[in-house]
């Protein structure tokens, strides 16, 4: 028997999303039989799978131990394969800025059964090494949390990800991105020069698992209930016309996979770089083994709730050839012009 005592972390949660979290490899149908067959109790007293946890309530989970995990201590995070490039910090959440070629999570590379060291080469885990070492995360001390990005970007796109430190925190960004009261704004480099210089392009996004990629329509396809609306926004930066490329800022209004690579790519322009959606022979002969794609700046708007203070504030990367390589087709480029 195991017994959990809820911290503020905890809180707030329903019993069946705790018992997930502050165990491993439990299967959901085996969960739910324990729920029903009181071998999960909370405070004592048989309890209900969607029933709210409250700081104080005590978990007694009578499961075999092999769905617990062993060492708590934080150990493991002693050596971490990346290094944090740091953009913004304070008690609540981190900002960093991802290098192309960094996972996010593991099973952002398609990794059925990551290894130890897939899993010291990603992002997070290197948050959590940061955190550890700053004391501001003991795993030992935490039943079901553990320091999470509330938003990813694809593996060879660099940019800014939001990573939170605690549950408060979570939840409210997680809201916030929801209500699109968080804008995210990306810099990208693509082929030709776009007939607008402003526009919100508008259409359906369909996912096709074979090739894990994502296509393009004007309108609901009729054979795909599961393709999603999209609504993407650009205006043109900066052209060179001798290289026939064009420096664009991208908004997404709506986030879904390969949004920005796949609609522009279906407008005529693919980036600098993208192999999945352009041809990119000549690019990486150029030396853009990467799609031409940062998500460079990050704007808070949310006016309520436990991270108001961060209201009308907006971080960026440095926009430098060294960050964001693909600036460098653009060599008259004022970085205050965008």
């Amino acid at each position: 028997m195991r017994k959990f005592t809820v911290n503020g972390n905890d809180a707030d949660q329903r019993l069946d999303k705790f018992v997930a979290k502050a165990t491993e490899g439990l299967p959901a149908s085996l969960m739910y039989k324990y729920i029903r067959k009181k071998r999960i109790k909370v405070n004592g007293r048989r309890a209900e799978e969607k029933q709210k946890l409250a700081a104080g309530d005590v978990v007694e989970m009578y499961i075999p131990d092999e769905f617990f995990s062993g060492d708590t201590s934080g150990a493991e995070y002693s050596r971490a394969a990346v290094k944090l490039d740091v953009v913004y910090e304070d008690e609540n959440v981190l900002l960093v800025n991802k290098r192309p070629g960094v996972l996010v999570h593991t099973g952002d590379g398609g990794d059925r059964v990551p290894s130890e060291e897939a899993e010291r080469e990603t992002l997070i885990f290197a948050v959590k090494s940061y955190l550890v070492k700053r004391g501001e995360y003991d795993p030992a001390a935490e039943n079901s949390f553990a320091p999470a990005f509330c938003n990813r970007i694809d593996r060879n796109t660099g940019g800014i990800v939001i990573a939170a430190k605690n549950a408060r925190a979570l939840r409210a960004v997680n809201a916030a991105i929801r209500e699109r009261k968080i804008r995210k704004l990306y810099l990208c480099a693509v082929h030709g020069v776009p007939e607008k210089r402003e526009a919100t392009l508008s259409g359906w996004l369909a996912k096709d698992s074979a090739s894990r990629t994502v296509r393009i329509t004007e309108t609901k396809p009729k054979n795909d209930p599961e393709a999603r609306e999209i609504v993407t926004g650009y205006r043109v930066v900066a052209v060179n016309r001798e290289k026939n490329v064009s420096l664009l800022e991208a908004e997404l209004f709506t986030g879904r996979t390969h949004q920005i690579r796949a609609h522009l790519a279906y407008l005529g322009h693919p980036l600098v770089g993208d192999g999945k959606y352009g041809v990119n022979r000549e690019d990486r002969k150029a030396g853009f083994s990467h799609q031409a794609l940062c998500s460079y700046r990050t704007v808070f708007c949310e006016k309520e709730g436990p991270l108001d203070y961060l209201c009308g504030k907006e971080f960026t990367v440095p926009l430098t050839g060294d960050n964001i390589p693909f600036l460098r087709l653009f060599p008259g480029l004022d970085p205050s012009d965008i």
